[in-house]
């Protein structure tokens, strides 16, 4: 059975039993043909931007550190590219169809962590300080909105019909995009939110893109809606099973994998799926968590917890099955994602390919 490790070694099944080991090489692959054909045109997008906005992205994205320098840092997973140029060939195009869509997507996605990571506070991603830490809040949002309008105008400059079809999904899925993030900050600030309101936050925050990451070569392939709509459906529940294991990675992820710190959520307050499905599960442990909680909304020491305190409300989540529900809700959408490809008609190989990417979601461990 596949797991996930937590900061102490613990492991947590994320796959059922049963489960085809995920072929790292395969999906590595994938990933890295997904990054190969997408960053040049990335690159080209970026260097559109005005100055200094064009090094400020660059920055974000791993080409260049702090300095200017030219770099090799970590410049993502590269999962939205790859899920572009699958959707592509699952309508019987060339993968190179889909880079247009593939890099859309990835601006998008980057739109929105640049944001984010101002929104939220956070001060690393990907092993490093983030935009708004180095070059100041401003940049990042303006260089978040100039890659949100850099999208759109490198799908509407193909001048087709299939690039007016590909940019409309893309504007749907990033006004979801910015409902989940509204949710998600509005959630931090109540004391109790439920299951289903978590699970459609998570559905518009990370869901939606990734459906529209891959529908969008699809349909700049000539693919018909029905198509679309149920390479949609995998892509939704792939997000939503992508979503639950990166809660997970927020309160037990290893810091030296994820690029975060300890207990990174509960640092933040989150209303992530492990603290929702905990709270609402009953018992000793959930109430005892609940009026934790509660009073930390109100404590002014919050600021000054230790590792202890964290380690304390993070076990408190566990022994009221918080961790265990939400690795079961992975587990949960990596299937129905999963049956949503057996309504499309798509060669075999492709098939197996979006099947093994959706392992690889689910046992992730950054």
């Amino acid at each position: 059975m596949s797991v996930i490790t937590g900061t102490r070694g613990e492991t947590v099944p994320t796959v059922p039993p049963g489960t085809p080991a995920v072929d790292t090489a395969d999906v590595s692959a994938l990933l890295e043909r997904g990054r190969t054909l997408s960053t040049p045109v990335m690159r080209a997008a970026v260097g559109r931007l005005a100055p200094p906005m064009d090094t400020v992205a660059a920055y974000h994205f791993g080409w260049i550190d702090a300095q200017g320098n030219p770099t090799d840092a970590d410049s993502g997973k590269a999962v939205r590219p790859a899920l572009a140029l699958l959707s592509a060939e699952a309508a019987g195009a060339a993968p190179e169809v889909g880079v247009p869509g593939a890099v859309a997507v990835e601006l998008v996605h980057n739109f929105s962590l640049l944001h984010d990571d101002l929104m939220d506070g956070d001060e690393q991603r990907r092993h490093r300080d983030t935009v708004w830490k180095v070059h100041g809040p401003a940049q990042a949002i303006l260089v978040g909105d100039a890659l949100f309008a850099l999208a759109n105008e490198l799908l509407l400059e193909l001048g087709t019909v299939e690039a007016g079809r590909a940019t409309r999904r893309l504007t749907t899925a990033s006004r979801k995009l910015i409902d989940g993030q509204a949710q998600d900050i509005s959630y931090e600030h109540r004391e109790r939110v439920t299951v289903e309101e978590c699970l459609e936050m998570e559905g518009n925050k990370t869901g939606a893109l990734l459906a529209c990451a891959v529908s969008i070569g699809a349909v700049l392939g000539g693919a018909d809606d029905r198509t679309a709509d149920k390479l949609e459906e995998y892509g939704y529940h792939l997000g939503l099973a992508f979503q639950a294991v990166d809660d997970l990675l927020g309160i037990w992820g290893d810091p030296d994998a994820t690029g975060k710190q300890t207990w990174s959520d509960l640092r933040q307050r989150k209303k992530s799926l492990p603290v929702v499905a905990a709270l609402a599960a009953g018992g000793e442990a959930s109430e005892r968590l609940g009026r934790l909680l509660a009073e930390d909304a109100k404590s002014t020491a919050f600021d000054s917890f230790t590792e202890e305190d964290f380690a304390y409300r993070a076990a408190l989540i566990e022994e009221a099955g918080g961790r265990e529900w939400t690795a079961e809700e992975a587990r949960r959408q990596h299937a129905v994602a999963l049956r949503a490809l057996d309504e499309v008609d798509m060669p075999a190989r492709v098939r197996d390919q979006l099947i093994a990417l959706a392992d690889f979601v689910v046992v992730r461990k950054k």
